[in-house]
Order: C-alpha cells, then sequence, then structure tokens
C-alpha cells in the first residue's frame, strides 16, 4: 500500500544486506513514520512481544523472517538443531493469541528439515520466509476480490448511495504484509468507484482503530471518521452502518472468533439491529485442532499499564499520560471471543462461506 505515494510493504530484507529485516515500527504512528533493523532472533521476539508489529498475518511473517535468522546464527552455535529450536520456542511465546504465530514457526522448521548442509538450511529458510511473506499478501489480495462483492451488492441495494462499514481495531495493511483482511476488500471497492465510509474505532487501551486504520484510510484516500468504541451501537440503531468486517487472530473450525477485545460487543450490536457482521482472514488464522473457542483459545493478558497510560503527540514529542488514578488496578485482556452464531460469513482467499464447519470445510476440503 501506499504511504506519502510511495508503495510500502510492512516487513521485507534490507536490500543492501539480505540478513537484515526491515519493519515499519508502529508503536510511533500516525505520527511518525518510521524503518526499524532488526538483526537477531532476539530483536525479532522483542519486536512481535512489545508490538512494534502486530496483527495475526504480519506476526506470522515476522516469525518466520525471525526463523531465518535463526539459521544463520545457528551457523556459530555448539548446536544448530538445539539453537533453532530455542529460537523457535522463543518466538511462539510471545504472542499467545494469534495462531499464524505457531503456524509460521512450524513451517519453517519443517522446510529447514527438508536440507542436509547448514548452507541449505540458510537459503532455504530465506526462500520459505519470503513465500510465507508473499503468500500472506496473496491471500489478502484475494480476500479483497471476494469481499467486495459483498460491499456491491449493499451499492446497489442502497442504489448507489454510500455503504457505511464499522471496523475495529486494524486489520488493515499495516497488520498483514500487504493489503490487510478486513481492509481489503474495502480498498478494492474504492478503488472500483463504490461510495463508501468508514467508521472506526478507537480499540482501547492500544487505540490501533485510531492510530493506524485511521492513518491507512488517510493515506489511500478512503472516507472516515473515528468513533469511541461505544459509539458503534448507537450508530446501528439510526441506520447509518450498513456492514461490520472486522479481522480475526484466531478461528476455530466450525467459526467462532477471537479477535480484539470488544468485537464481540460489536457483534451483539449488530445481530440486534440486522446488520451483517463479516470476518476477514487468511487461512493461516484458522486453528483446525479446535472447535470451542470460548474454552480452548487462550486469551493473552497483557501490561496493565496499557489501561492506565495513552500516548500521543504533544508538543511535538509522542508522550505517555496516565489517564487513572496511579494506585488503581486495571485489567487488560487483548482478545475475546464473538461465537459463530453472530457471524454472517467469513471472507477468505478462497471465497466467503458461511461460519460453520461444513461451511468452512466445504472451501477447505483438505481439513476434513
Amino acid at each position: 500500500m501506499k504511504v506519502g505515494g510511495k508503495n510500502y510493504r510492512t516487513i521485507w530484507l534490507k536490500e543492501e544486506d539480505p540478513r537484515v529485516i526491515c519493519i515499519i515500527d508502529q508503536r510511533h504512528l500516525p505520527h511518525k513514520f518510521l524503518i526499524e533493523e532488526l538483526h537477531t532472533t532476539n530483536e525479532v521476539a522483542v519486536a512481535i512481544r512489545e508490538m512494534h508489529i502486530r496483527g495475526a498475518g504480519l506476526i506470522g511473517a515476522t516469525a518466520a523472517y525471525g526463523m531465518y535468522l535463526a539459521t544463520i546464527e545457528a551457523r556459530e552455535k555448539k548446536s544448530f538443531s538445539d539453537h533453532l529450536q530455542n529460537s523457535a520456542q522463543l518466538l511462539k511465546s510471545t504472542r499467545p493469541t494469534a495462531v499464524n504465530l505457531e503456524w509460521a514457526v512450524n513451517r519453517m522448521l519443517d522446510a529447514i528439515s527438508n536440507v542436509q548442509s547448514v548452507d541449505e538450511k540458510i537459503i532455504c529458510a530465506k526462500k520459505a520466509a519470503i513465500a510465507i511473506a508473499d503468500e500472506d499478501a496473496d491471500h489478502c489480495m484475494n480476500i479483497g476480490l471476494h469481499g467486495v462483492s459483498i460491499i456491491e451488492e449493499i451499492s446497489k441495494q442502497k442504489q448507489d448511495e454510500t455503504v457505511n462499514i464499522l471496523t475495529h481495531c486494524n486489520a488493515g495493511w499495516l497488520a498483514f504484509v500487504d493489503h490487510g483482511s478486513a481492509t481489503a476488500p474495502i480498498y478494492e471497492a474504492f478503488a472500483r468507484g463504490i461510495k463508501i465510509h468508514v467508521w472506526v474505532d478507537e480499540t482501547r487501551p492500544r487505540n490501533q482503530g485510531a492510530s493506524l486504520t485511521a492513518w491507512e484510510l488517510l493515506n489511500q484516500g478512503v472516507p472516515h471518521t473515528i468513533i469511541t468504541d461505544n459509539t458503534g451501537g448507537h450508530l446501528m440503531q439510526h441506520g447509518m452502518v450498513d456492514m461490520v468486517i472486522t479481522g480475526a487472530d484466531r478461528v476455530t473450525r466450525v467459526g467462532d472468533v477471537a479477535n480484539k477485545i470488544g468485537t464481540y460487543l460489536k457483534a451483539l450490536a449488530a445481530k440486534d439491529n440486522h446488520i451483517p457482521f463479516y470476518v476477514a482472514l487468511p487461512s493461516s488464522t484458522f486453528d483446525w485442532k479446535i472447535s470451542d473457542g470460548i474454552k480452548e483459545i487462550q486469551i493473552e493478558e497483557r501490561n496493565s499499564d496499557e489501561v492506565k497510560y495513552i500516548s500521543g503527540l504533544c508538543d511535538g514529542e509522542i508522550k505517555k499520560i496516565l489517564i487513572t488514578p496511579e494506585n488503581s488496578n486495571a485489567a487488560n485482556y487483548g482478545f475475546d471471543v464473538t461465537p459463530a452464531r453472530l457471524v454472517t460469513g467469513l471472507i477468505t482467499e478462497r471465497g466467503v462461506c458461511n461460519a460453520t464447519e461444513k461451511g468452512i470445510v466445504d472451501l477447505f476440503p483438505e481439513q476434513k
């Protein structure tokens, strides 16, 4: 996607030195656009854990590149395989909810195991990491091509009046390698000249909607309005929302959706107001092993300071401000689970399906 008229992905290998990973450091957005260089597996782990990067697809791609760095580091270690396994466990432990992380690390380990020499393993790891990143971008592009038909149909029903779309958190290109999941149909609709407007949830406590989704849409020229997290239900009651699209960090084989905290409440409000609620995801976000999202998906609990402090631009500098009583306790659950019964449909790189085991497996028959 574009930043200041120039095309960027969210992660790439440095052209001058392909042993260095480049990322857009999202902690500084929307106020500063900074590129961070990652040189070691430990630096990759910190970038994932401390949310220099975030979003299911990008977490997976970053972990894949981290495993590539691990093979380079392992050349100098006493045991190549031990360092590789330790690096894999380090990366897997950084963010427990997004299934793309474990999926990418395991895929890298499988690829590396297919060759013998150390040099071959390094070459293989590099190719596999690039393939995972390219695949993520391609899948998101196809999500846009499949999802745009939903927006087109609503536009026809409204006789080409503006289609109002509500989003939650950031499932844009910043959360993936390119295009995004929930935003991919939005960008495709905008490119086709369909009149759209996006309601952007601020998404407390880290405000990824207000800081990231809004910044993305602004750079692409898509009409949008930032709202507080609790405004969505009011807008739905007054006919100001035509559809909801969110992303996902893990989806069970029966269609339960783990996504940023607050998604469940949006789904409930949409159901009560007869508004379609769609979830966009690449197939790497499915967890084929589990069937009960509420019982089986581990929900990440993050530092309470993210709730107690807010960051923003003040006198030209990004500063943290305490907004609660200093000694009050705060709880910070990063995600919630939306039961499949509240999801109108899942938008994937293969098409749109019902949020049921049959609907999902019909689209992905290899998972039967």
